[in-house]
């Protein structure tokens, strides 16, 4: 699993019928304090999550073992929320600072 931060949507009127319905957002890797630090990605939303929130996203064939993207053509689904990111007991991230 890796660290993100959604910084847009990506919408497609035309595609692949097995991705029909999936909510398309871009990431940009993120560290543990939530600044930007890496490739974007376009990752399918299976939780519901929207515009500046930190996540956890899983890529490659992890990416179709949920249940929103079971055998759909995906390289990456966004699994998790993220609300507390704690290193060596101390809190590096908290959603909504």
């Amino acid at each position: 699993m890796l660290l993100a931060r959604v910084i847009g949507t990506v919408v497609s009127t035309r595609k692949e019928p097995t991705i029909e319905g999936l909510k398309l957002l871009l990431l940009k890797g993120c560290d543990v304090d939530g600044k930007e630090s890496g490739a974007v990605v376009v990752a399918a939303d299976a939780v519901g999550a929207g515009i500046g929130e930190v996540v956890l996203y899983a890529s490659g064939s992890s990416a179709r073992q949920t249940a929103v993207t079971k055998d759909r053509p995906v390289d990456a689904v966004i699994m998790a929320i993220v609300d507390v990111v704690e290193v060596d007991g101390k809190d590096r991230y908290l959603k909504g600072d």
